[in-house]
């Protein structure tokens, strides 16, 4: 039977996007004289770098950072994966005589991952989630929902709908094996032999929204559809259904002819073609603040996290 190591802690620091994470984050790690290690399931991918608003080089410079630019989008990279992969870092620099590690990022999925272990869930069908990601992006998740519902309502009923890569995963099981994807669900917990504190980082909500529009316009700036038009080749990856890249390749295929103002499907309705850069900005900026506000309600149900106001 596994004891807890001792004296030694992970703390995870965890909220919404452009919340403050990183600079809190930096501020912890030199206090406690730790790396950190990432749990964003977005800054992996060395190819990302604007859109997914890394740690400028100053950051990455004032403490090291691990699992920040190291995948490429061209692996299929899992939660499943990086609690594998974070387990394996953790212990070894446990046992390189750190008693304190930091943890920061946004990726409530990867930090679930991390904390309480997943459950096994069958391999993944990549020919089967090629087809369901191209159905994703040409119809839009509502039509995915739907046939989801249908087939497994308790996965309906508990996972983010919205996020259409979790809808993908969902009936990408559903559909491979017959059986509902919430049959996989053990519940079990995995135990770790360290100990865990969790925080929490929020502002109030007209300070955040106001802080991810403004990040939004700085990534304008920094370069967004430069890099966005860099990965074309890779925009049906599962990596690429992201809220920052959809916005620009829809554009994109506007000003190419590939969609016009008729037979419009869009992903939202009301939303229409995306016409100009400024429309692209305006959905960006919102899809954001929906994300944000995603994040937030799926943490409300830890009552293990400390909440801070900054």
């Amino acid at each position: 039977m596994k004891t807890k190591m001792m004296n030694k802690k992970l703390i995870i620091i965890l909220g919404p996007t452009a919340v403050g994470k990183t600079d809190y984050s930096i501020e912890m790690a030199l206090k406690h004289e730790s790396p950190i290690i990432s749990c964003d399931s977005r800054q992996i991918y060395k190819e990302m770098t604007v859109g997914t608003a890394v740690p400028s080089a100053e950051q990455l410079s004032a403490v090291q950072h691990y699992f920040i630019h190291s995948h490429t989008v061209e692996q299929l990279y899992t939660a499943g994966k990086y609690e594998l992969e974070a387990l394996d870092l953790i212990n070894r620099l446990f046992a390189e005589g750190h008693d304190t590690l930091v943890m920061a990022g946004g990726s409530g999925f990867y930090v679930d991952a991390l904390v309480n272990g997943l459950d096994d869930f069958p391999s993944a069908d990549l020919k089967l989630r090629d087809e369901l990601m191209a159905r994703l992006r040409e119809e839009g998740v509502e039509s995915l929902r739907m046939d989801l519902q249908k087939l497994d309502p308790e996965s309906y009923a508990t996972i983010d709908v919205a996020n259409g890569q979790r809808v993908v995963r969902a009936l990408e099981v559903c559909l491979m094996t017959g059986k509902p994807f919430s049959s996989f669900k053990t519940n079990q917990l995995k135990k770790r032999d360290f100990e865990i504190e969790k925080i929490g980082l929020t502002r109030p909500r007209e300070v955040l929204y106001d802080r991810i529009n403004r990040r939004v316009l700085q990534m304008i700036d920094e370069g967004l559809v430069e890099e966005v038009r860099s990965l074309t080749q890779y925009r049906d990856l599962a990596a690429l259904q992201t809220v920052g890249y959809k916005e620009i390749f829809d554009w994109f295929d506007f000003q190419e002819g590939r969609v016009t103002t008729e037979g419009w499907t869009p992903t939202t309705p009301g939303d229409g073609p995306v016409t100009s850069l400024d429309r692209a900005v305006e959905l960006i900026q919102r899809n954001t603040r929906h994300y944000a506000k995603r994040q937030l309600s799926y943490w409300k149900r830890d009552s293990d996290i400390r909440w801070l106001e900054l």
